[in-house]
């Protein structure tokens, strides 16, 4: 699903994807997309951040809220690229922020990578000190109460959960959870691990200076 102000680059867009065998639903503005993605449920929704009424970071979180839609992933696709801007979007619930222009070839990777991470074979994860994940529900069940988790956060903390005592490097991370041409950087990192560690609420998650993070098995 596309949500844009720019018709003409929306126009490119859903081109360019159908011709790869997508289905393609497009929204001009936010109250709109949100109605639509609820209905439609789709795997993959690109973002646009300077929206009419509503902006994109807001449709992020309005989108987040809703249950059905937690396996979506949502890409920004935005002329901004300032780095509060960015993380703004991840910190809204955001898997992958991208600028424009971008090339159509890198631009349909992108989504490629997202679904084919989606399809691969997930690692078992048991309950570590009264931490579970539900994949099902994308949910972080603690002692008993249920957090609910955008998809980065979820995969990242699932992650560090598959082998506990793990140091697991950024590049590591970075490869493994965003895919290896992502243009995603360390303060992308730290973002996502910052409010993981809110979520945790306890000493289970460890940096490793200079290498990367861990979670400690109690």
């Amino acid at each position: 699903m596309l949500i844009d102000d720019e018709q003409d680059i929306m126009d490119f867009l859903k081109y360019n994807l159908e011709a790869e065998g997508y289905a393609v639903k497009t929204s001009s503005e936010g109250v709109q997309g949100i109605k639509l993605a609820s209905e439609w449920i789709p795997d993959v929704i690109v973002l646009d951040v300077m929206l009419p009424g509503m902006d994109g970071v807001e449709i992020c979180y309005e989108l987040r809220k809703i249950q059905k839609l937690q396996k979506s992933a949502i890409v920004f696709l935005s002329a901004r690229g300032e780095d509060y801007s960015m993380i703004a979007g991840l910190e809204a619930g955001a898997d992958d922020y991208l600028t424009k222009p971008i090339k159509i070839k890198v631009f349909l990777a992108k989504i490629k990578a997202l679904l084919r991470r989606d399809r691969e074979e997930e690692v078992k994860i048991h309950s570590i000190g009264g931490i579970e994940l539900n994949r099902e529900r994308y949910i972080l069940i603690k002692n008993g109460i249920e957090i609910k988790m955008p998809r980065k956060e979820f995969e990242l903390l699932a992650l560090l959960l598959s082998k506990p005592g793990k140091v697991f490097k950024r590049n590591e991370i970075l490869d493994k959870i965003w895919g290896e041409d992502s243009n995603i950087g360390d303060r992308t990192i730290d973002v996502h691990i910052k409010k993981i560690r809110n979520k945790l609420n306890n000493d289970m998650l460890e940096t490793v200076k200079g290498v990367g993070y861990k979670i400690n098995a109690v």
